[in-house]
This record gives structure tokens, C-alpha cells and sequence, in this order.
């Protein structure tokens, strides 16, 4: 059988999907939007929409377009493919396709888009939109893949990370053109201004470590994710995949094992 995968998304829980799938033995396929706004850009296969090809943690990703996977493959490395449409879930006979935009809804994604669908957190409903959903809730339930129902509803509060939630999250103050000032692994303090947007001053609500950030030059809107602070203030962490797109990956990989695509 088949083992031609499309995972939709390229962010940094869904390349935790790509990174274990791919080291398991699936042909991977990533799809993007045309300007991806990851915030936790050294862990993001989405980077390669904009440099061409990047690297997570030994496995390479390479913007390609759809006549040209073959090539990629060939090259040891995870096609990106841009596709602001969905086109890609209908151009080929995927064994599985992988919703993993975290959109915290349903975009588009279909029962009948493949033989296996797999919904990644809320917005999903098993034996309705989807075959299994993976949790992405941080607690007991992370990385559990439901044979029914739904995941945990989006609370709009991060998970807590050294005793902090929202306030590790850095938000647009008004809609214009993001600067960073700050980079990826650089260590600040509360207060410290990381970036502007429109010339208004971002500043960090607690000292750490600058986990992730937008791309400068983007456009964003008020009250937008543009970056992360991890108070446990290891650099190390920036640059490697999380526990948390880890069990999520687990959870993927376990749903394919369970629907037999290995053809065992």
C-alpha cells in the first residue's frame, strides 16, 4: 500500500509530525500558504516557502512544486509545496492526509480525501470530518488519539511553561508591518522591547528566552501571535523540536500503524 502522506500545514507542531514520520520510513508531502506566519521559525519546514530549503534536526525540507516531488524524494528530503487552495488533496492518490494547519476549526478537510484522515486538535469530529483525531491539549491527554468525539476545545490560554501561560505570548498592539528587534535564542528581560509594529513598541511581559518570533516585514493584525517567551530561558530549546509537537507526532504515526498503511 501506499505511503505517500500529505501533511497541510508546515509549522512547527506539524513538521514534529513530518520530522517523525519521515524517520519512520513515509514519503512526506507539506503544503503552505504563500506567506507563512510561524512564529517558531528554526523548527518550521514552513521556512522553506521562503529560503528555499532549511533543516530541523537533521532532515531537510525543500520548496517544490507538484510535477517535481519525485525529484525532492531523490534528494533525501520533505517536498513544501505552496497551495492556498487545497489543490494538492485532489492531485494525487494519498494513503493519508494530515490536517495539521491548527486553525482550531475545520478548513476544507473531508473524510472522502483519502482512505485515512487524520484531524490534529480541536475543530474536528471523529466519523464526521475525520477518521482519528490527535489531542493537542498539553496534559495527560496530549499526543491520545480519539477514536471519537472531538479534541479539547481551544481555551485561547498556552499551555503553562515554568509557571506562565499568556504571558508568554508576544501579540501585534495594531494591524500594520511587524519589525523584529530581537532574535530567535536571544535572552530578555520583562520589559525589554522585542519588536514594533508600526512603531509601536512590543515589549516582553517576562524574562526568558526568545523562543519564537514572526518573520520582519510581514503584515499582521491587531492582537496577533508574533512571538514566545520560554522563562526556563534554555537556548537549546529554540533550535529543537518540542514535547509537545513530539507526542503530537506520536499520535500520527500511531493513528497510520493502527489503519495498517505500512501494508503489514
Amino acid at each position: 500500500m501506499s505511503r505517500l502522506i500529505l501533511i497541510k500545514g508546515a509549522g512547527d507542531l506539524a513538521t514534529g509530525i513530518a520530522h517523525r514520520l519521515y524517520r519512520s520510513g513515509f514519503l512526506v508531502v507539506m503544503t503552505e500558504l504563500a506567506q507563512p506566519t510561524v512564529i517558531r521559525r528554526p523548527v518550521a519546514f514552513a521556512e522553506a516557502v521562503y529560503r528555499g530549503r532549511t533543516e530541523v534536526e537533521g532532515v531537510t525540507a525543500v520548496r517544490t512544486e507538484m510535477d517535481g516531488l519525485a525529484a525532492t524524494f531523490e534528494q533525501d528530503a520533505i517536498p513544501v509545496v505552496v497551495d492556498e487552495t487545497g489543490r494538492c488533496v485532489q492531485e494525487r492518490n494519498w494513503a493519508a492526509v494530515v490536517d495539521a494547519i491548527l486553525a482550531k476549526r475545520n478548513i476544507a478537510t473531508a473524510l472522502t480525501d483519502a482512505p485515512l484522515v487524520v484531524g490534529v486538535g480541536p475543530g474536528f469530529t471523529v466519523g464526521k470530518d475525520v477518521h482519528f483525531v490527535v489531542e493537542t491539549k498539553r496534559g495527560h491527554d496530549l499526543g491520545r488519539v480519539l477514536l471519537s468525539g472531538t479534541a479539547a476545545p481551544n481555551t485561547a490560554i498556552p499551555g503553562n511553561i515554568g509557571g506562565y501561560t499568556i504571558e508568554r505570548l508576544l501579540q501585534s498592539p495594531c494591524a500594520g508591518v511587524f519589525q523584529g528587534m530581537k532574535n530567535i535564542g536571544d535572552i530578555v528581560r520583562k520589559g525589554e522591547v522585542v519588536a514594533t509594529v508600526e512603531k509601536q513598541p512590543v515589549p516582553a511581559k517576562i524574562g526568558g528566552v526568545l523562543r519564537g518570533l514572526l518573520r520582519s516585514g510581514l503584515t499582521v493584525q491587531e492582537g496577533m501571535k508574533i512571538g514566545d517567551i520560554d522563562p526556563r530561558s534554555c537556548r537549546e530549546y529554540c533550535f529543537t523540536i518540542s514535547d509537545k509537537a513530539r507526542a503530537v507526532g506520536g499520535g500520527v504515526l500511531e493513528a497510520l500503524l493502527m489503519s495498517r498503511l505500512t501494508g503489514e
